[in-house]
Formats: C-alpha cells, sequence, structure tokens
C-alpha cells in the first residue's frame, strides 16, 4: 500500500477518476432536468423537435451530443498518457 502513494500514477489515476465521475454526475443533472423540467407538463402542452418531445430530444439527442463532445475535450486535452510498464528499480 506504501508503494501505492509513491507512484505518480495513482495521483493521477484518481484525480482522472474524478473527472470521470463529475461528468457522470453532469450528464445525470443534464439529463434529469430535461426530462423532468420540460417533460412535466400534460402531453398536450409538449413541443416537438424532429418528431420527438422537446424534453426527449434536448435530455437525450442534445445530451448525447454534448457529452461526446465534453468527453472528447476530457480525454485530449486533460487526461495523460500514463505507462503501465511496471518501472523495476533495482536497476534491470
Amino acid at each position: 500500500m506504501e508503494q501505492n502513494n509513491k507512484d505518480p500514477r495513482f495521483k493521477i489515476a484518481h484525480k482522472e477518476a474524478w473527472i470521470g465521475i463529475g461528468l457522470v454526475i453532469f450528464n445525470f443533472l443534464w439529463w434529469f432536468g430535461f426530462s423532468y423540467g420540460l417533460g412535466s407538463q400534460p402531453v398536450e402542452k409538449y413541443e416537438y423537435i424532429w418528431g420527438l418531445p422537446a424534453w426527449f430530444f434536448y435530455s437525450c439527442v442534445v445530451g448525447f451530443v454534448v457529452m461526446v463532445i465534453l468527453v472528447w475535450l476530457v480525454v485530449k486535452f486533460v487526461f495523460k498518457e500514463v505507462s503501465f510498464d511496471l518501472k523495476d528499480e533495482g536497476g534491470e
């Protein structure tokens, strides 16, 4: 356990895991906000975009596109390449 704390890869992995959790929470809040915000009206009052209820279009279709872009940006500009090779400190 002590060895893991010295390895900088674990610090990077923990940071990237928290970023991933943040993206999941953002995705849920986006979906929930549009689904239950716009979707809580009576069906007769729904607006439609491309034949889909607006709440569904924004929560699922636009939400998917937003998440793909966010994940791509995070992977491209925030995440770091980390070697999985174990470095032997014995000189081998």
